[in-house]
């Protein structure tokens, strides 16, 4: 099985306190750049799914990863290969030129050359939190798709069982390849995802894999191609653009009361909470 996985760097979410916002324009200087955690999670899955579990290192399929980029998001790319992946791609772009629908549309244009049987994405990004890229992607190649994937179930390579995570509960759905299939957090339970190569009842450890300092060095010498944005999506005029960025207004300090009775009153008088 061979599975395309769209990786996109972000701010670190631990650090969000240290945006500011200037002119308008959001300001990244000092920011630690990392994975996104949804696109860790889509790449775990891929390797469990092009591996035996007790033999890792052996990839019983290839491991694509991609990204959307300048020069410097190669070291995210470089991550990705550290861990297990095979190869890697960089869309040379800056973040301006990019929305949902582009990097859709790029991504179904790497597909149509690279012939994954599989994109194997995140849900989402957590810096937009825009949840797009998988379902136009599907879209626009014309694939089935599967989205907020909490378990994945290999069939031979010719399709997938995908338990979804939905409102209230669960959904199972089974999808022929090639297919879109979009990752949630607990895609990387020990369990979640089951290959015809490993055993049944193989447990993985929770979570995603750290690169051992031998692999990261190896990954040095795999692949990694450049690609250009306008090679790839002729017409790359913005569909969704931010205007401008503002900080919320700063809030009041709080009151303190001494009754019951007069709380109440202040929630209807002032706050007209009530």
């Amino acid at each position: 099985m061979k599975i395309l996985v769209p990786l996109k760097r972000v701010a670190d979410p631990d650090n969000a306190n240290k945006v500011k916002v200037n002119a308008g324009k959001l300001e990244t200087t000092g920011l630690e750049w990392k994975p996104n955690p949804f696109d860790e999670y889509a790449i775990e899955t891929a390797l469990r799914l092009t591996e035996n579990g007790a033999t890792p290192k052996v990839r019983q399929g290839e491991v694509v990863v991609v990204t959307f980029g300048p020069k410097e998001a190669e070291v995210t790319l470089r991550g990705a290969l550290a861990t297990g992946a095979d190869r890697a791609i960089r869309v040379d772009c800056t973040d301006e030129q990019l929305d949902g629908d582009i990097v859709a549309r790029a991504l179904a244009a790497i597909a149509a050359t690279e012939k994954p049987d599989l994109i194997l994405a995140g849900k989402q990004a957590v810096d937009g939190d825009a949840n797009q890229v998988g379902q136009l992607t599907a879209e626009y190649l014309h694939w089935p798709q599967a989205t907020f994937a909490g378990s994945i179930t290999s069939e031979n390579d010719a399709s997938l069982l995908v338990v979804r995570e939905v409102d209230g509960g669960t959904i199972t759905l089974r999808v022929t390849l090639p297919a879109v299939v979009t990752v949630d957090l607990r895609i990387v339970a020990p369990k979640s995802v089951k290959s015809k190569f490993t055993a049944e009842g193989h447990a993985y450890p929770d979570g995603v894999r750290f690169a051992a300092l031998m692999a990261i060095m190896a990954a040095k010498k795999k692949s990694l191609v450049e690609l250009k944005l306008a090679d790839l999506v002729p017409d790359a005029a913005l569909k969704i653009a931010y205007a401008a960025f503002e900080l919320p207004p700063g809030r009041k300090a709080g009151i303190k009361v001494k009754t019951v009775s007069e709380l109440v009153e202040k929630l209807k008088s002032e706050a007209k909470a009530l």
